[in-house]
């Protein structure tokens, strides 16, 4: 078996130890006579790994006491319209800075349930720069949300915005373990797990607790987040594989030497292919300010668009997988998560290096 080094922004990579370890465990685990997937999401043995699994993610992230670690459904788009259902009560107004396609959707989504104002937006100049400096919050709204990273766009923020008197609401899907994150800083965070997490079906919310006393919004119990966090994240049945997948991701990332060791990697992967993007004498383009370059999606454009379609075909046969660029924005894109080892990084600029050679 050989496999290619996977550039997909999600559903992404996983590690290849934790994808070994849990073909072993496929059949039989932990001596259950039944694999992860047939055992009782009630029973002793998933409760037990329910417990770690959430111990371990709260020692990667420093996750504060007095923070809900939710593990549920849906997506993080289910977020968009879960957070304002949770946090904001009827009438209130929530704010949101946009700079990029995710956060175009979360405030969309919103709108159906809350007054969502875009404080800030870089829509105007193509989603290529952060949004202006300069805004403020309405001190009345129930929160001021943001996307770190925008995976489309390939913008992210390097730093956390100041929301004055609002709880900061963020959606990590992307950037959740690729580096520290002071959890404090933060009234609720969530991320779709198909990126830096696990598989795709799982959806992880840090909430501070006292967000949970909030009424919302009228809603089904199954939407609420203090109903889920009484449940310990089981109301009904939940995801009992990706569960499990992701905790032994969180595994493999404390044995990498944590987030402090998985942000130096992945800055160095960031910027080898940035190096090369740039290096290249205008072959290849990237659009983003330097300041606000993701270090997780990296879109890029060929000088000439009629090569594409060699790239890509070139790049397959290379072992380079899933280097086409979003339907909304075109061009090519690597996304460069957790599982991405540098080795991949470099075969990829080995590759772009080449087809310049051959194609300049």
């Amino acid at each position: 078996m050989s496999r290619a080094y996977n550039f997909s922004a999600g559903p992404a990579a996983l590690p290849e130890p934790v994808l070994r370890r849990a073909g072993k465990e496929l059949l039989e685990w932990q001596g259950q006579r039944a694999s992860v997937m047939e055992v009782s999401h009630r029973g002793k043995a998933f409760s037990a790994l329910a417990e770690r699994v959430e111990a371990d993610l709260r020692a990667l992230l420093g996750v504060p006491d007095d923070y809900a670690v939710l593990f549920l459904q849906g997506g993080a788009t289910q977020q968009f319209a879960q957070i304002p259902l949770n946090l904001a009560a009827p009438g209130q107004g929530a704010d949101y800075l946009l700079s990029g396609a995710w956060g175009r959707k979360a405030v969309d989504e919103a709108a159906s349930y809350v007054s969502a104002r875009v404080i800030a937006s870089n829509e105007a100049d193509g989603c290529i720069d952060l949004p202006a400096a300069g805004w403020q919050v309405d001190p009345a709204a129930a929160y001021l949300h943001y996307t770190p990273n925008e995976t489309i766009h390939g913008v992210e923020f390097p730093h956390i915005p100041d929301p004055g008197p609002l709880p900061l609401v963020g959606d990590f899907s992307s950037t959740i373990l690729s580096r520290p994150l002071d959890v404090s800083r933060f009234g609720l965070i969530y991320a779709g797990a198909q990126k830096n997490i696990g598989p795709s079906g799982l959806t992880l919310v840090i909430v501070r607790s006292d967000l949970l006393d909030r009424a919302g919004q009228p809603k089904a119990n199954i939407f609420s987040y203090a109903a889920q966090a009484r449940a310990g994240s089981m109301l009904n049945t939940p995801p009992t594989f990706a569960w499990y997948l992701s905790g032994l991701v969180f595994e493999w990332i404390a044995e990498q030497g944590g987030l402090a060791a998985m942000g130096e990697r992945n800055r160095d992967k960031a910027q080898t292919l940035y190096a090369a993007i740039d290096g290249s004498g205008g072959f290849y383009a990237n659009h983003v300010a330097v300041a606000a370059r993701s270090w997780m999606n990296v879109p890029f454009f060929l000088h000439d668009p009629a090569l594409e379609s060699a790239f890509l075909r070139e790049s397959d046969a290379a072992g380079l997988l899933a280097l086409k660029g979003h339907r909304a924005l075109g061009g090519l894109r690597a996304s460069l998560y957790n599982a991405m080892p540098p080795e991949g990084v470099r075969a990829l600029t080995d590759f772009m290096a080449d087809f310049a050679r051959r194609h300049g």
